[in-house]
Protein backbone atom coordinates (compact mmCIF):
# COMPACT_ATOMS: atom_id res chain seq x y z
CA UNK A 1 0.00 0.00 0.00
CA UNK A 2 1.09 3.46 -0.96
CA UNK A 3 0.48 6.65 0.84
CA UNK A 4 -0.36 9.89 -0.43
CA UNK A 5 2.02 12.94 0.98
CA UNK A 6 0.08 14.16 3.81
CA UNK A 7 0.96 13.29 7.25
CA UNK A 8 -1.28 14.03 9.84
CA UNK A 9 -3.77 13.03 12.68
CA UNK A 10 -7.27 12.02 12.69
CA UNK A 11 -8.57 15.03 15.08
CA UNK A 12 -12.30 15.87 16.21
CA UNK A 13 -13.04 18.71 13.49
CA UNK A 14 -16.80 19.34 13.58
CA UNK A 15 -17.59 16.62 16.48
CA UNK A 16 -18.16 17.26 20.38
CA UNK A 17 -17.15 14.95 23.06
CA UNK A 18 -20.25 14.22 25.43
CA UNK A 19 -19.53 12.24 29.11
CA UNK A 20 -18.49 8.28 28.72
CA UNK A 21 -21.01 5.45 29.76
CA UNK A 22 -19.09 2.70 31.60
CA UNK A 23 -20.40 -0.77 31.78
CA UNK A 24 -17.92 -3.17 33.12
CA UNK A 25 -14.07 -2.49 31.39
CA UNK A 26 -16.26 -0.75 28.34
CA UNK A 27 -16.28 2.43 28.23
CA UNK A 28 -18.13 4.43 25.08
CA UNK A 29 -17.47 8.69 24.87
CA UNK A 30 -20.15 9.65 22.70
CA UNK A 31 -19.41 11.94 19.67
CA UNK A 32 -21.81 14.89 18.87
CA UNK A 33 -21.91 16.44 15.24
CA UNK A 34 -21.55 20.77 16.12
CA UNK A 35 -23.60 21.05 12.56
CA UNK A 36 -25.51 18.28 10.61
CA UNK A 37 -25.75 18.13 7.27
CA UNK A 38 -27.98 16.49 5.25
CA UNK A 39 -25.90 15.84 1.65
CA UNK A 40 -24.27 12.67 3.15
CA UNK A 41 -25.86 9.38 4.07
CA UNK A 42 -24.36 6.27 5.08
CA UNK A 43 -26.84 2.99 4.51
CA UNK A 44 -26.28 -0.26 5.32
CA UNK A 45 -26.67 -3.86 2.70
CA UNK A 46 -27.03 -7.23 4.61
CA UNK A 47 -25.08 -10.02 3.27
CA UNK A 48 -27.79 -12.85 4.73
CA UNK A 49 -25.36 -15.76 4.97
CA UNK A 50 -22.53 -16.11 7.48
CA UNK A 51 -20.02 -18.00 4.47
CA UNK A 52 -16.96 -16.19 3.60
CA UNK A 53 -16.62 -13.63 0.86
CA UNK A 54 -13.87 -13.37 -1.25
CA UNK A 55 -13.30 -9.42 -2.87
CA UNK A 56 -11.51 -9.54 -6.38
CA UNK A 57 -8.73 -6.60 -6.24
CA UNK A 58 -7.72 -6.85 -9.80
CA UNK A 59 -9.10 -8.00 -12.55
CA UNK A 60 -12.30 -10.13 -12.89
CA UNK A 61 -14.32 -11.00 -9.82
CA UNK A 62 -14.48 -14.50 -10.70
CA UNK A 63 -10.66 -15.23 -11.35
CA UNK A 64 -9.06 -12.05 -9.30
CA UNK A 65 -5.29 -11.67 -10.06
CA UNK A 66 -5.66 -10.91 -5.94
CA UNK A 67 -8.49 -11.87 -3.88
CA UNK A 68 -9.05 -10.72 -0.12
CA UNK A 69 -10.91 -13.59 2.01
CA UNK A 70 -13.05 -12.74 5.42
CA UNK A 71 -16.34 -13.16 7.08
CA UNK A 72 -18.24 -9.94 5.94
CA UNK A 73 -21.53 -9.48 7.63
CA UNK A 74 -22.27 -6.38 6.03
CA UNK A 75 -21.39 -3.52 3.20
CA UNK A 76 -22.29 0.23 3.23
CA UNK A 77 -23.51 2.10 0.92
CA UNK A 78 -23.14 5.67 0.43
CA UNK A 79 -25.14 8.50 -0.85
CA UNK A 80 -24.47 11.88 -1.56
CA UNK A 81 -25.26 15.14 -3.37
CA UNK A 82 -22.80 17.53 -4.84
CA UNK A 83 -25.21 20.34 -4.62
CA UNK A 84 -25.63 20.43 -0.61
CA UNK A 85 -29.38 18.69 -1.56
CA UNK A 86 -30.82 16.17 1.44
CA UNK A 87 -30.03 12.35 0.22
CA UNK A 88 -31.50 9.55 1.96
CA UNK A 89 -29.38 6.56 2.65
CA UNK A 90 -31.05 3.42 0.95
CA UNK A 91 -28.62 1.29 1.30
CA UNK A 92 -30.80 -2.17 1.24
CA UNK A 93 -31.78 -0.99 -2.39
CA UNK A 94 -29.10 -2.64 -4.53
CA UNK A 95 -29.14 -6.05 -5.43
CA UNK A 96 -27.09 -8.87 -6.20
CA UNK A 97 -26.49 -8.21 -9.48
CA UNK A 98 -25.94 -4.36 -9.09
CA UNK A 99 -22.94 -5.19 -6.38
CA UNK A 100 -21.90 -7.94 -8.88
CA UNK A 101 -22.04 -10.52 -5.62
CA UNK A 102 -21.65 -13.62 -7.34
CA UNK A 103 -21.01 -17.29 -5.90
CA UNK A 104 -18.01 -19.36 -6.72
CA UNK A 105 -17.10 -23.08 -5.33
CA UNK A 106 -19.35 -21.96 -2.10
CA UNK A 107 -17.61 -18.70 -1.81
CA UNK A 108 -19.12 -15.84 -2.30
CA UNK A 109 -17.10 -13.21 -4.67
CA UNK A 110 -17.77 -9.49 -4.32
CA UNK A 111 -15.88 -7.33 -6.99
CA UNK A 112 -13.60 -4.31 -5.59
CA UNK A 113 -13.75 -3.25 -1.95
CA UNK A 114 -14.53 -0.02 -2.87
CA UNK A 115 -17.04 0.24 -6.55
CA UNK A 116 -19.80 2.95 -7.72
CA UNK A 117 -22.77 1.31 -8.02
CA UNK A 118 -24.70 3.89 -9.51
CA UNK A 119 -24.89 7.41 -9.55
CA UNK A 120 -24.53 9.36 -6.10
CA UNK A 121 -23.95 6.09 -4.65
CA UNK A 122 -20.84 4.49 -3.50
CA UNK A 123 -20.29 0.87 -2.09
CA UNK A 124 -17.21 -0.01 0.23
CA UNK A 125 -16.85 -2.83 3.11
CA UNK A 126 -16.44 -1.18 6.31
CA UNK A 127 -13.14 -2.31 8.12
CA UNK A 128 -11.98 -4.91 5.25
CA UNK A 129 -10.84 -1.66 3.33
CA UNK A 130 -8.80 -0.73 6.09
CA UNK A 131 -7.58 -3.97 6.75
CA UNK A 132 -7.01 -5.13 3.29
CA UNK A 133 -4.59 -1.90 2.75
CA UNK A 134 -2.36 -2.98 5.80
CA UNK A 135 -2.06 -6.82 4.20
CA UNK A 136 -1.13 -5.41 1.23
CA UNK A 137 1.80 -3.43 3.42
CA UNK A 138 5.02 -4.68 0.72
CA UNK A 139 2.55 -7.49 -0.44
CA UNK A 140 5.07 -7.82 -3.29
CA UNK A 141 7.88 -9.53 -1.57
CA UNK A 142 11.69 -8.47 -2.39
CA UNK A 143 12.10 -6.19 -5.17
CA UNK A 144 15.47 -8.13 -5.44
CA UNK A 145 16.41 -11.52 -6.13
CA UNK A 146 18.56 -12.12 -3.15
CA UNK A 147 20.01 -15.18 -2.81
CA UNK A 148 18.76 -16.12 0.70
CA UNK A 149 14.89 -15.84 -0.48
CA UNK A 150 13.20 -18.79 -1.01
CA UNK A 151 11.76 -19.24 -4.81
CA UNK A 152 8.22 -18.78 -3.65
CA UNK A 153 8.81 -15.24 -1.75
CA UNK A 154 10.58 -14.16 -5.15
CA UNK A 155 7.74 -15.68 -7.21
CA UNK A 156 4.52 -14.52 -5.17
CA UNK A 157 5.65 -12.08 -2.76
CA UNK A 158 4.02 -12.42 0.79
CA UNK A 159 0.91 -14.49 -0.58
CA UNK A 160 -0.81 -15.40 1.51
CA UNK A 161 -0.74 -12.97 4.16
CA UNK A 162 -2.87 -13.64 7.40
CA UNK A 163 -4.21 -11.46 9.95
CA UNK A 164 -7.03 -12.05 12.41
CA UNK A 165 -9.29 -10.62 14.66
CA UNK A 166 -12.26 -10.99 17.12
CA UNK A 167 -15.69 -10.10 16.59
CA UNK A 168 -17.44 -7.76 18.56
CA UNK A 169 -19.88 -9.94 20.03
CA UNK A 170 -17.25 -11.67 21.45
CA UNK A 171 -15.70 -8.92 22.81
CA UNK A 172 -16.69 -9.56 27.04
CA UNK A 173 -19.69 -6.68 27.94
CA UNK A 174 -19.69 -4.79 24.72
CA UNK A 175 -22.80 -6.53 23.41
CA UNK A 176 -24.27 -5.45 26.49
CA UNK A 177 -23.08 -2.08 26.47
CA UNK A 178 -24.41 -1.10 23.10
CA UNK A 179 -27.60 -2.19 24.09
CA UNK A 180 -28.19 -0.55 27.35
CA UNK A 181 -26.53 2.66 26.28
CA UNK A 182 -28.03 6.10 26.00
CA UNK A 183 -27.94 7.63 22.24
CA UNK A 184 -27.47 11.18 22.82
CA UNK A 185 -29.78 13.37 20.22
CA UNK A 186 -26.90 14.87 17.72
CA UNK A 187 -24.60 11.75 18.14
CA UNK A 188 -23.06 10.62 15.35
CA UNK A 189 -20.34 8.20 16.45
CA UNK A 190 -18.42 6.86 19.47
CA UNK A 191 -14.75 6.43 20.89
CA UNK A 192 -14.76 2.73 22.34
CA UNK A 193 -12.45 1.78 25.30
CA UNK A 194 -12.12 -1.41 27.21
CA UNK A 195 -9.93 -1.51 30.06
CA UNK A 196 -9.53 2.42 29.49
CA UNK A 197 -7.67 1.66 26.03
CA UNK A 198 -8.68 2.64 22.95
CA UNK A 199 -10.74 -0.38 21.18
CA UNK A 200 -11.90 1.69 17.92
CA UNK A 201 -12.96 5.27 17.00
CA UNK A 202 -16.68 4.80 15.04
CA UNK A 203 -18.64 8.03 13.24
CA UNK A 204 -21.29 8.10 10.90
CA UNK A 205 -22.35 11.42 8.68
CA UNK A 206 -25.85 11.60 10.27
CA UNK A 207 -27.51 11.35 13.72
CA UNK A 208 -30.22 8.82 12.18
CA UNK A 209 -27.35 6.78 10.77
CA UNK A 210 -25.77 6.21 14.12
CA UNK A 211 -28.96 5.38 15.43
CA UNK A 212 -29.59 2.88 12.52
CA UNK A 213 -26.54 1.48 12.92
CA UNK A 214 -25.80 1.63 16.65
CA UNK A 215 -26.02 -2.14 16.91
CA UNK A 216 -23.72 -3.04 14.83
CA UNK A 217 -20.67 -2.48 16.11
CA UNK A 218 -20.75 -5.56 17.38
CA UNK A 219 -20.43 -7.02 14.06
CA UNK A 220 -17.19 -4.74 13.35
CA UNK A 221 -13.87 -6.82 13.91
CA UNK A 222 -11.59 -6.02 17.25
CA UNK A 223 -7.91 -6.77 17.45
CA UNK A 224 -6.66 -9.87 20.05
CA UNK A 225 -5.91 -7.33 22.69
CA UNK A 226 -8.92 -5.57 23.28
CA UNK A 227 -10.35 -8.96 23.26
CA UNK A 228 -8.05 -10.02 26.17
CA UNK A 229 -8.36 -6.92 28.04
CA UNK A 230 -12.38 -7.48 28.09
CA UNK A 231 -11.82 -10.69 29.87
CA UNK A 232 -8.99 -9.56 32.18
CA UNK A 233 -10.21 -6.51 33.28
CA UNK A 234 -14.38 -6.42 35.72
CA UNK A 235 -14.43 -2.21 35.44
CA UNK A 236 -13.22 1.36 35.07
CA UNK A 237 -12.97 3.82 37.48
CA UNK A 238 -15.41 6.29 37.26
CA UNK A 239 -14.52 9.81 35.64
CA UNK A 240 -16.34 12.52 37.48
CA UNK A 241 -15.70 16.49 36.80
CA UNK A 242 -17.53 18.54 40.10
CA UNK A 243 -18.63 21.30 39.80
CA UNK A 244 -18.17 23.37 42.83
CA UNK A 245 -21.52 25.11 44.49
CA UNK A 246 -19.33 27.57 46.05
CA UNK A 247 -18.37 29.02 42.78
CA UNK A 248 -22.05 29.32 40.99
CA UNK A 249 -23.66 32.66 41.96
CA UNK A 250 -25.29 33.33 38.78
CA UNK A 251 -25.83 31.63 35.32
CA UNK A 252 -23.08 33.45 33.54
CA UNK A 253 -20.96 31.42 36.70
CA UNK A 254 -23.19 28.08 35.88
CA UNK A 255 -22.81 28.64 32.13
CA UNK A 256 -18.79 28.93 32.50
CA UNK A 257 -18.30 25.83 35.00
CA UNK A 258 -20.38 23.76 32.11
CA UNK A 259 -17.85 24.85 29.69
CA UNK A 260 -14.93 23.84 32.07
CA UNK A 261 -16.21 20.32 32.56
CA UNK A 262 -17.16 20.11 29.06
CA UNK A 263 -12.95 21.04 28.28
CA UNK A 264 -12.00 18.96 31.15
CA UNK A 265 -14.30 15.98 29.34
CA UNK A 266 -12.13 16.46 25.84
CA UNK A 267 -8.66 16.66 27.43
CA UNK A 268 -9.12 13.67 29.06
CA UNK A 269 -10.76 11.52 25.76
CA UNK A 270 -8.09 12.97 23.79
CA UNK A 271 -5.20 12.18 26.03
CA UNK A 272 -7.29 8.56 26.15
CA UNK A 273 -7.22 8.34 22.45
CA UNK A 274 -4.09 9.90 21.55
CA UNK A 275 -3.08 7.37 19.79
CA UNK A 276 -5.48 8.16 16.83
CA UNK A 277 -6.28 11.64 17.52
CA UNK A 278 -2.91 13.42 18.33
CA UNK A 279 -0.54 11.04 16.64
CA UNK A 280 0.79 11.46 12.95
CA UNK A 281 -1.00 9.04 10.27
CA UNK A 282 -0.21 8.17 6.91
CA UNK A 283 -2.77 8.46 4.66
CA UNK A 284 -3.97 7.05 1.01
CA UNK A 285 -7.01 8.57 -1.06
CA UNK A 286 -9.45 5.45 -2.39
CA UNK A 287 -11.85 7.16 -3.66
CA UNK A 288 -12.77 11.08 -4.35
CA UNK A 289 -16.66 12.20 -5.22
CA UNK A 290 -17.34 16.03 -5.18
CA UNK A 291 -16.29 17.70 -1.70
CA UNK A 292 -15.57 14.04 -0.45
CA UNK A 293 -12.62 11.64 -0.26
CA UNK A 294 -12.74 8.36 1.49
CA UNK A 295 -9.66 7.68 2.62
CA UNK A 296 -7.57 4.69 4.62
CA UNK A 297 -4.77 5.39 7.29
CA UNK A 298 -1.75 3.76 9.23
CA UNK A 299 -0.11 4.49 12.44
CA UNK A 300 3.56 5.17 12.14
CA UNK A 301 4.51 1.42 13.12
CA UNK A 302 5.98 2.01 16.46
CA UNK A 303 6.49 -1.29 18.27
CA UNK A 304 6.81 0.96 22.02
CA UNK A 305 3.24 2.50 21.13
CA UNK A 306 -0.20 1.72 20.14
CA UNK A 307 -1.13 1.73 16.40
CA UNK A 308 -4.34 1.63 14.54
CA UNK A 309 -5.53 1.48 11.22
CA UNK A 310 -8.70 2.59 9.70
CA UNK A 311 -10.96 4.86 6.87
CA UNK A 312 -12.59 7.96 6.90
CA UNK A 313 -14.60 10.64 4.63
CA UNK A 314 -13.10 13.83 4.92
CA UNK A 315 -15.16 16.68 3.70
CA UNK A 316 -12.80 19.22 1.75
CA UNK A 317 -13.28 21.38 4.84
CA UNK A 318 -11.62 18.85 6.63
CA UNK A 319 -14.83 18.05 8.70
CA UNK A 320 -14.90 13.90 9.47
CA UNK A 321 -17.93 12.59 8.14
CA UNK A 322 -17.17 8.56 8.54
CA UNK A 323 -14.52 6.96 10.37
CA UNK A 324 -13.68 3.42 11.57
CA UNK A 325 -10.68 2.22 13.02
CA UNK A 326 -9.19 -0.97 14.24
CA UNK A 327 -6.43 -1.36 17.23
CA UNK A 328 -3.27 -3.08 16.00
CA UNK A 329 -1.82 -6.07 18.35
CA UNK A 330 1.56 -5.99 19.24
CA UNK A 331 2.75 -8.83 16.92
CA UNK A 332 0.42 -7.44 14.06
CA UNK A 333 2.73 -4.40 14.49
CA UNK A 334 5.51 -6.34 14.59
CA UNK A 335 5.29 -7.93 11.84
CA UNK A 336 4.20 -4.91 9.69
CA UNK A 337 7.58 -3.13 11.36
CA UNK A 338 9.67 -6.29 9.99
CA UNK A 339 8.24 -5.57 6.28
CA UNK A 340 8.92 -2.13 6.30
CA UNK A 341 12.38 -2.13 7.45
CA UNK A 342 13.32 -4.71 4.88
CA UNK A 343 11.43 -2.55 1.91
CA UNK A 344 13.25 0.56 3.33
CA UNK A 345 16.37 -1.97 2.54
CA UNK A 346 15.64 -3.20 -0.59
CA UNK A 347 15.18 -6.55 1.49
CA UNK A 348 18.69 -6.77 2.32
CA UNK A 349 19.46 -8.37 5.36
CA UNK A 350 22.68 -7.02 6.16
CA UNK A 351 21.42 -3.76 5.69
CA UNK A 352 17.83 -4.39 7.40
CA UNK A 353 19.56 -6.06 10.64
CA UNK A 354 22.41 -3.11 11.19
CA UNK A 355 19.36 -0.62 10.92
CA UNK A 356 17.74 -2.30 14.01
CA UNK A 357 20.85 -2.92 15.70
CA UNK A 358 21.21 -6.64 15.58
CA UNK A 359 23.06 -9.38 13.77
CA UNK A 360 21.50 -11.20 10.60
CA UNK A 361 20.72 -14.40 12.43
CA UNK A 362 18.94 -12.54 15.40
CA UNK A 363 17.07 -10.63 12.56
CA UNK A 364 16.18 -14.32 10.90
CA UNK A 365 14.83 -15.54 14.13
CA UNK A 366 13.06 -12.15 14.10
CA UNK A 367 11.33 -12.88 10.74
CA UNK A 368 10.79 -16.84 11.28
CA UNK A 369 9.06 -15.98 14.88
CA UNK A 370 6.69 -13.22 12.91
CA UNK A 371 5.81 -16.22 10.90
CA UNK A 372 7.78 -15.31 7.40
CA UNK A 373 9.99 -18.14 7.88
CA UNK A 374 8.31 -19.13 4.52
CA UNK A 375 10.39 -16.46 2.57
CA UNK A 376 13.53 -17.91 3.35
CA UNK A 377 15.25 -20.56 1.84
CA UNK A 378 15.65 -23.87 4.02
CA UNK A 379 19.51 -23.29 4.76
CA UNK A 380 19.25 -20.20 5.88
CA UNK A 381 16.62 -21.18 8.96
CA UNK A 382 18.22 -24.75 9.82
CA UNK A 383 21.29 -23.69 12.48
CA UNK A 384 19.28 -20.51 13.73
CA UNK A 385 18.20 -20.97 17.77
CA UNK A 386 14.59 -22.20 18.71
CA UNK A 387 14.73 -19.06 21.16
CA UNK A 388 13.09 -15.21 20.64
CA UNK A 389 14.73 -12.41 20.17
Amino acid sequence: MKFDDTSEGLGLRGLQVAPAQAFGAVRLVPLLKEHVHEDLRLGTLEFKDRRPHAVGLRGHADAPTVAYCSYIPHAYVLRWSSDGAAVAARGAALTDKQLGLREVGGVRVLHRMVRQEEPGALRFLPLHLSMEGFLSLHFGGPDVAWSEYSRQALSHGLSPRRESAVLGSYVHGLEDAVRMFEIHERQVGALVFVADALAAMVVFPHPDDYRALHRSLVRDFFGELVYQYAILYDDVPAHRVAVREAEISDLADLRAAVARARADWTAFTADMAAGVLRETLRWKTVHRTGPFRLRRFMSALRPDEDNHIGEAIVRDSGELEYCKTFRLSAAQVRRAYLLEKLAQHHWDLTRTAEALGVEVPALLVRLRNAGFGYLLKEHVLKDLPSGTV
